[in-house]
């Protein structure tokens, strides 16, 4: 086994982006891991939802959270879960969160699926106005996710919140 080094990651370190209604900062790739584990940190405003309804076919997705009040929907249930909770969302169920409180939320999520967020970051900073919804699902496909963005007015609606890039 090759020794890697210690690595100390600050919080203004690693790649920052937006994608779409959260921003994601990419801490610990699994290029760095071996390909054992990846970090990726989504801070995601008050009231906001942070996907649209999917599901993965090859991952299960984890969210741990840092701060603030997570909601999320998996499959027909609605569970919350506050700063130090795990909220576990298992491969093949429709889900989708959202940040359920008036202050900000910061989780982190380890599924090893941080080669999706970097091609969504890099598409929506090259996209002058929406990105081209065959071009998202694309990049979808090509890590086995399935999106439903028809949930989105439903959702937002359901649970008060609001989508897309912050206003200033």
């Amino acid at each position: 086994m090759q020794s890697r080094g210690v690595h100390v990651l600050r919080p203004s370190d690693g790649r920052a982006g937006l994608l779409g209604s959260m921003g994601v900062r990419f801490m610990l790739a699994g290029g760095d891991t071996g390909g054992g584990f990846s970090l990726v940190e989504h801070p995601i405003p008050p009231r906001v939802l942070a996907a649209p309804l999917h599901r993965h076919s090859r991952e299960d997705e984890y969210s741990f959270v840092l701060e603030g009040r997570l909601g999320a929907l998996l499959g027909d249930q609605v569970v919350y879960g506050e700063a130090g909770d795990l909220i576990f969302k298992p491969r093949g169920q429709w889900h989708t969160f959202w940040n359920a409180g008036d202050e900000p939320a910061r989780i982190i999520s380890p599924a090893g699926f941080e080669r999706y967020f970097e091609q969504m970051v890099d598409l929506l900073e090259r996209s002058a106005g929406p990105p081209d919804p065959g071009a998202l699902g694309t990049i979808a496909a090509q890590h086995g996710l399935e999106v439903d963005r028809e949930s989105i007015p439903r959702l937002t609606e359901e649970y008060g919140l609001r989508w897309g890039p912050p206003t200033n």
